[in-house]
C-alpha cells in the first residue's frame, strides 16, 4: 500500500461549526492559553471523527510565524537612472509604513478591520457576530482580522517561494487547519510585533488586483500613476476595496461593482470619523473612470523597446553568474522575487542612436533575409554603452521578424553561435608581426601563393596535418607583387597577410588574440559557451579570422588598442542592491592594462587610421563628422557571408556586423538588394561600415577629443636615407630583382623562404624611392605621422 501524502488537503466543514470551534479556540485562549484551547476544541466539534481529526489538526499547528522578507519586483535601470525593465514572480514593492498615506491606512482597516487596534490578533467580538450571522442563515462571515489574514498572505507566499504548491493549497483552502494556523499564529505574532508593523506587513502583502499586482504601493502605481504615500481619501477606498475579492472588484475589470465596494469603504470610513460628511460624499459622487490613471507595469524585457536586447544580456549575467546564488534556480528566484534593484552600463541616448542606425540599414523583415547587430564599448573600462539589432526582441521564439536571440552577444548570454570574423581579425596578426620584431614598412608578397600548412609554424600543436595547401583569395583588396605591412592593413590584402602569418608562430599569434580579447564561440571541438585560450583554434586560416565571434566581443578587443594595450572583459552591470540596502557583487571588467604593449597597440592604430585617410575599402566614410582621430578596419568572410566594420576613438570602440545568422554560408557575391538599394558583392564596408559611421557620429558629439598615442618609430620601420649618390636616371631594376626572388621562393615547401628575404626593395623600380625614404624619415623626425603614412601611402 502506497504510503500516504502527510501533507495531505485537510478536510472541509461548513461555516457554523468552524466559526464556533474558532470562538471556542480563542474563548479559551483568554483563559487558559494556546494551549487550553486546544482541549477544549473537541468538545465544541462533536464527538465522532470532526474530534479525532480536529485534535490531530490542532497538534499539527505551528506556534510561531517568521516573516520573510516578501517577493517583489526587481528592476533594471540604465546608467542615468531611467528604468528599462521589471520582473516579478509578484508585482510588488515593499515601502514602509510612513510612505503610506494615512487615507490609505484607514481605509484597510475600516473594511477589514474596525477594532484593529483593539484586539490581540483575534477579534472576539467580530467571531461573536459571525457565528450568530452564520447560524441565523445570512451570508456567511469569516472575521479574519487584517493579522490573520496577513499570516495568510504571508504562508501563501513562502510557499510560493520555495516552490511548495501544496504549501499553498493548504495556506487558501477554507478549512479547519487554516483557521487555526491563523488564529494561532495572528495571537503569537502581536506578541512580537506592533500594530503599525503589522498594518505595514498587510499593507504590502495583500493582493489588490487581478492583475497580479500586490501591496498598496504597486496597486497605487497602477491605478492612479502615483506613489502610494499620494493616495487621496477617493482612490484609497478604491483600493482597500479589492482586496476582498480581487477579480471582482478591480475596478479596471468591473467598475460598477468596484464602486459599490468603494463607497462601502468611503462609508466605514465616516463611520469611524476618518472622514467628514463632506468628504464621504464628495468621494462618492466621484465616477471609478475618470479617477483611474492606469500605468501597466509590463513585466520583462520588452518593455525596454529598443534596448530589449541589452535587457537581455543584463538578465543572464544575473541568472548565470555564481555571485547572485549557487544555483541558477536561486538565480532566478532572485530575480523575480529578490526586489533587485540593478543599475547598468546603458546609455540611453546612444542606444537610441545605435538602434536605429542597424534598423536603417537594414529593415526589420528585409527582402535580403539580412540581419544587422551593433555593440559599443567604452575603452578602458569594458562599460557596454549601446547593443542593438534590427530584428526586434521577443522573449520567445514564433513571431513573424523577431527573435529571441541576441546576435551581438555570445552563445551564454544571447543563444547566438556568433560569425566569421574575417580581417576584423587582422590587426591581431598586425600586432603578433609588430610583437615578433617586423614593421610596418616591411614589404610582404600580396601574390596569391599555396602554401602547406604543415610549414606554418606551431610548435605548441605540433606540426598541421592537411591534404592540399592553403591558399588564400582576397575578398577587399586586390595587389599583387609585394607591398608594405601598412598599404597591406589598410586595403585589407589576404594574400600578403597571409604571406605575414606565414613568418609568425601561430602559438603566439594565439597568446596575442587571447590577450587582446578575441573570443571564439565555436571551435574544431563545437560551440564555445565559456570561452579559454586553448578555444581559439591554431591553423593557417585563422590569420584571415575564419573562426566566429560576437560584436560586443569584438567590440571589447578593439577597445584594447584604443585604450592603448588595456583589455577590459565587457560589463553591463554598476550596482545591484536588494531590501534593506543590501549589496551584491557585480561581475568584474578584470581590466589587465598589460594585455597589449602600448607601443604595439599605438602603432597598430595607426595603421587602422590609414582606413579611413589612405586608399581603403572604407575610405568613402571620410572618418567621423567632427574630424576626431579614429581607427578601424572592415571584414568580410567566404563569400561575403557575414560582413563587419569595427572602429574606435580614443572613448568609444564600437562594432558592426552585418550577415544572415540562419544561413551562415549564404552567397552574397552575385548580386544583392538590401534596403532597396543594389549591391554586387558585399563587403565590409558597403553597409556595415556606413551603420557604424552613422552612429559614431552622433556618439562621439558629446565626448571629448582625445588623440591616440604616437606610434613607436622603430616598430613603423623607417631609418635614415643611405647618403646621397648622383642619380643616373636609370630604372632602378635592381629593386625589381629582390622582389622578383621573394616571388619565386613563395611556394610554401620552405618555411623560412617567404620570409627570409621579404624585408628587401620594394620592387617599384620608378627610381623616386629614395625621395620616398627622405619624405619618410623627415616625418618620423618631425613626428608628423600623417605625413609618414602619405609617404609609404604613395608606393
Amino acid at each position: 500500500m502506497a504510503k500516504s501524502d502527510p501533507r495531505r488537503i485537510t478536510r472541509t466543514m461548513p461555516a457554523t461549526q468552524l466559526v464556533a470551534l474558532l470562538l471556542a479556540f480563542v474563548l479559551a485562549a483568554g483563559v487558559g492559553g494556546v494551549l487550553a484551547a486546544g482541549l477544549v476544541i473537541p468538545a465544541v466539534a462533536g464527538v465522532n471523527a470532526a474530534a479525532d481529526s480536529t485534535v490531530e489538526i490542532y497538534d499539527e499547528v505551528p506556534a510561531e510565524l517568521e516573516p520573510r522578507p516578501m517577493s517583489q519586483q526587481s528592476r533594471i535601470y540604465a546608467a542615468n537612472g531611467k528604468l528599462l525593465a521589471t520582473f516579478y514572480a509578484q508585482n510588488r514593492i515593499v515601502v514602509p509604513l510612513e510612505e503610506i498615506s494615512e487615507p490609505m491606512q484607514h481605509a484597510v482597516i475600516a473594511i477589514e478591520d474596525e477594532r484593529f487596534y483593539e484586539h490581540g490578533g483575534i477579534d472576539v467580538q467580530g467571531m461573536t457576530r459571525a457565528l450568530a450571522n452564520n447560524v441565523a442563515g445570512h451570508a456567511t462571515q469569516g472575521a479574519s482580522t487584517l493579522t490573520q489574514q496577513y499570516v495568510k498572505n504571508m504562508l501563501i507566499d513562502q510557499a510560493l517561494q520555495d516552490g511548495d504548491q501544496f504549501g499553498v493549497i493548504k495556506a487558501s483552502e477554507d478549512s479547519i487547519s487554516r483557521k487555526l494556523t491563523e488564529a494561532k499564529m495572528a495571537i503569537s505574532l502581536e506578541k512580537t510585533m506592533s500594530k503599525d508593523e503589522v498594518l505595514q506587513g498587510y499593507l504590502n502583502a495583500a493582493q489588490f488586483g487581478s492583475r497580479s499586482i500586490y501591496g498598496v504601493e504597486a496597486a497605487a502605481r497602477y491605478y492612479f500613476d502615483k506613489h502610494a504615500s499620494e493616495l487621496s481619501v477617493v482612490e484609497a477606498a478604491t483600493i482597500a476595496g479589492i482586496t476582498k475579492s480581487p477579480s471582482r472588484f478591480d475596478p479596471t475589470v468591473n467598475p460598477e461593482e468596484a464602486k459599490e465596494r468603494r463607497d462601502l469603504v468611503l462609508q466605514n470610513m465616516w463611520k469611524l470619523g476618518y472622514i467628514s460628511t463632506e468628504e464621504r460624499d464628495e468621494a462618492k459622487a466621484a465616477s471609478i473612470k475618470k479617477t483611474l490613471d492606469v500605468n501597466p507595469t509590463e513585466i520583462g524585457c520588452a518593455a525596454a523597446g529598443d534596448a530589449a536586447f541589452f535587457c537581455d544580456y543584463v538578465t543572464k549575467e544575473i541568472v548565470n553568474n555564481p555571485v547572485f546564488g549557487e544555483t541558477k534556480a536561486e538565480r532566478q528566484q532572485l530575480l523575480y522575487r529578490g526586489g533587485l534593484e540593478i543599475h547598468t552600463t546603458l546609455d540611453p541616448k546612444k542606444q537610441k542612436a545605435a538602434a536605429k542606425s542597424v534598423k536603417d540599414a537594414v529593415p526589420a523583415g528585409d527582402s535580403s533575409g539580412l540581419q544587422s547587430a551593433i555593440a559599443s564599448v567604452e575603452p578602458g573600462t569594458g562599460k557596454i554603452i549601446a547593443m542593438a539589432q534590427n530584428i526586434p526582441y521577443t522573449p520567445a521564439e514564433g513571431g513573424k521578424n523577431t527573435t529571441r536571440v541576441n546576435y551581438a552577444a555570445d552563445p551564454t548570454h544571447g543563444a547566438s553561435r556568433g560569425f566569421q570574423v574575417g580581417s576584423n581579425f587582422k590587426p591581431i596578426v598586425l600586432a603578433e608581426w609588430l610583437k615578433e620584431g617586423h614593421t610596418l614598412s616591411e614589404r610582404v608578397n600580396a601574390t596569391k601563393v599555396a602554401r602547406w600548412p604543415q610549414n606554418f609554424q606551431t610548435p605548441c600543436v605540433g606540426q598541421l596535418g592537411a591534404a592540399e595547401p592553403w591558399a588564400p583569395a582576397n575578398s577587399e583588396g586586390v595587389e599583387v607583387g609585394y607591398i608594405s605591412a601598412l598599404e597591406a592593413t589598410y586595403e585589407s590584402v589576404n594574400t600578403a597577410y597571409a604571406a605575414m602569418g606565414y613568418q609568425l608562430n601561430l602559438c603566439d599569434l594565439r597568446d596575442t588574440a587571447w590577450d587582446m580579447g578575441f573570443r571564439p564561440t565555436n571551435s574544431s571541438d563545437g560551440k564555445v559557451t565559456s570561452p579559454e585560450k586553448e578555444d581559439i583554434d591554431i591553423f593557417a586560416p585563422m590569420i584571415i579570422g575564419t573562426q566566429e565571434s560576437t560584436p560586443l566581443y569584438m567590440a571589447a578587443m578593439y577597445a584594447t588598442l584604443a585604450s592603448g594595450g588595456t583589455y577590459c572583459s565587457p560589463v553591463a552591470i554598476t550596482s545591484v542592491s536588494g531590501p534593506g540596502g543590501k549589496e551584491y557583487d557585480v561581475p568584474d571588467a578584470n581590466c589587465d592594462k598589460n594585455a597589449l604593449p602600448e607601443n604595439v597597440a599605438n602603432t597598430v592604430v595607426y595603421a587602422m587610421e590609414k582606413v579611413f585617410s589612405g586608399t581603403g575599402t572604407a575610405r568613402q566614410l571620410g572618418g567621423l563628422a567632427d574630424g576626431r582621430p579614429v581607427a578601424g578596419k572592415t571584414g568580410t568572410s567566404q563569400l561575403s557571408a557575414q560582413t563587419w566594420f569595427t572602429g574606435f576613438t580614443p572613448n568609444l570602440s564600437t562594432s558592426v556586423w552585418v550577415g544572415n545568422a540562419d544561413k551562415p554560408n549564404e552567397d552574397h557575391t552575385s548580386g544583392n538588394v538590401v534596403n532597396g538599394q543594389y549591391h554586387r558583392i558585399l563587403y565590409g564596408s558597403t553597409i556595415a561600415a556606413p551603420a557604424w559611421k552613422q552612429y559614431m557620429d552622433q556618439a562621439v558629439s558629446d565626448l571629448p577629443v582625445k588623440d591616440f598615442g604616437a606610434p613607436d618609430p622603430s616598430m613603423v620601420g623607417v631609418s635614415a636615407p643611405p647618403p646621397s649618390t648622383p642619380d643616373d636616371g636609370g630604372d632602378d631594376s635592381s629593386d625589381e630583382g629582390d622582389g622578383g626572388d621573394d616571388q619565386g621562393d613563395d611556394d610554401g615547401d620552405k618555411p623560412k623562404d617567404d620570409g627570409g628575404n621579404d624585408r628587401g626593395g620594394n620592387g617599384n623600380g620608378n627610381g623616386n624611392g629614395r625621395a620616398d625614404a627622405e619624405a619618410a624619415w623627415d616625418a618620423v623626425q618631425n613626428g608628423d605621422w600623417e605625413s609618414l603614412g602619405d609617404a609609404w601611402g604613395d608606393n
